[in-house]
C-alpha cells in the first residue's frame, strides 16, 4: 500500500530540486519476509526516508525510491541488504537498519551483503548462535585484519565491537578447530575500589572485571557449552597477571581494556605469543583509569613502538562507528569535543 513521507520527509524534500533527482524501483522474489523487511507501519521505510532523505512507496513485493540520485542508490542498497540480512536468519532491528544506512556510504556494502562476484564468500562471522555481518565501515576493516594478521591493535570508543568481533571471531575459529584454546584477559584495574575490599576468593574478586568478556561469549555460544569448555580448559579468561611466563600457542588470545596496562605488562603480554596463534588487543586511549604516578598507558606506548611491523595491524574506530544505541553514539562525541 503507498504511503505518504512525514512531515520530515518533506523537510527532507525542499531542497532536493538542486539535486539530479531519480526514481528506482525493487523488487523482491522473497515475499515471506516483507512484513519485516518494511517494520510495523512501515517503521523501517520510514527510517529510511527521514535518514536519507527520500521518498519511499511500497505496492506488494514492489518498492518505488525517489529523491536525489545519490540517495536513491543509497537506499536501493540499503534495502537489499535489509532483505538478504532477513533471509540469512538474522534480525532486522532499527539498530542493523542504521548500521546499513551507516555502511551505505562504502561502495562495497553490496559485496558485504551478498558476496562479491564469482561467488566469494561475504565477510562475515558464523558461530553457533548467530551469523554476524560488519556494522559500520571501520568493522569491515577490523574483520578483514582479524583473519589476515598476527596480531591486531583494535582502537576505539566503547560501543565500536572491538572486543565483541574478537571473541565473535576467536570461537568461530575454536569451532572450527583453527585453533585449540580461546583466552580471555584484562587487567583488573580498580576504579576507586580495591580488589582487597571485595569478598570472596580471587576468582570471585576480579569476575566482575571480566564479566563483559563472558557476556560475550554467552551471546556466541549456548552457555552449557561455554561453562563445560572453560571447565576443560578449552576457554580461559583471567587477569593479565596470569598470562606471565606462558606460552600461549595454538590460542587466540584476546586482551581487553589494555589502555589500562603499564608498558611492562603489555611487552610481557606480547611476548606470550606463540605459534599458530593470534592476538587482538582492544582498548580506548582516551580512557585510560591507571592510578597516578604509574605513567604512561602500555597500549599507547605498544602502538607507537608497533604500528607498520609486519604481521601486526591497527585499526582504528571513532564515534560514526558505534553500534549500541545512537545516543551511546552522542554521549561519545559530546564527551570527546568537551575533551579536546
Amino acid at each position: 500500500m503507498a504511503r505518504r513521507p512525514h512531515r520530515a520527509d518533506e523537510a527532507h524534500h525542499r531542497p532536493e530540486s538542486q539535486h539530479r533527482r531519480a526514481r528506482v524501483e525493487v523488487e523482491f522474489d522473497e515475499q515471506t519476509v516483507l512484513g519485516a523487511l518494511f517494520g510495523q507501519f512501515d517503521t523501517n521505510l520510514v527510517q529510511i526516508e527521514n535518514r536519507l532523505g527520500v521518498y519511499i512507496s511500497a505496492r506488494g513485493n514492489r518498492v518505488l525510491i525517489e529523491g536525489p540520485d545519490d540517495a536513491v542508490a543509497r537506499a536501493r542498497d540499503v534495502l537489499k541488504g535489509m532483505h538478504q540480512r532477513l533471509l540469512s536468519g538474522q534480525e532486522l532491528d532499527s539498530g542493523a537498519v542504521e548500521s546499513l544506512i551507516a555502511m551505505s556510504v562504502e561502495p562495497t556494502l553490496e559485496g558485504i551483503i551478498t558476496g562479491a562476484p564469482g561467488g566469494a564468500p561475504p565477510i562475515m562471522i558464523r558461530t553457533r548462535k548467530k551469523t554476524i555481518i560488519p556494522r559500520s565501515p571501520t568493522q569491515i576493516d577490523y574483520m578483514k585484519a582479524l583473519i589476515s594478521h598476527d596480531v591486531i591493535f583494535a582502537l576505539g570508543p566503547a560501543g565500536t565491537g572491538k572486543t565483541y568481533l574478537a571473541v565473535a571471531q576467536a570461537v568461530a575459529q575454536l569451532i572450527s578447530g583453527s585453533v585449540q584454546r580461546l583466552i580471555l584477559s584484562r587487567p583488573a584495574v580498580e576504579a576507586g575500589e580495591r580488589l582487597g575490599f571485595l569478598p570472596g576468593d580471587m576468582k570471585e574478586k576480579v569476575d566482575p572485571y571480566l564479566r563483559p568478556l563472558y557476556d560475550a561469549l554467552y551471546d556466541c555460544m549456548p552457555p552449557e557449552q561455554v561453562e563445560r569448555r572453560i571447565a576443560s580448559g578449552e576457554i580461559e579468561i583471567a587477569p593479565i597477571a596470569f598470562m606471565r611466563g606462558r606460552t600461549l600457542a595454538d590460542a587466540f588470545v584476546i586482551l581487553d581494556e589494555a589502555q589500562n596496562t603499564t608498558p611492562a605488562q603489555m611487552k610481557m603480554f606480547l611476548t606470550r605469543f606463540g605459534q599458530n596463534s593470534r592476538m587482538v588487543i582492544c582498548g580506548d586511549p582516551k580512557q585510560v583509569d591507571l592510578p597516578g604516578g604509574v605513567g604512561a598507558s602500555g597500549l599507547n606506548d605498544a602502538v607507537q613502538r608497533l604500528e607498520g611491523v609486519d604481521g601486526i595491524a591497527t585499526v582504528r574506530f571513532n564515534t560514526a562507528d558505534v553500534v549500541r544505541h545512537p545516543i551511546v553514539g552522542r554521549i561519545v562525541e559530546a564527551y570527546e569535543g568537551k575533551d579536546a
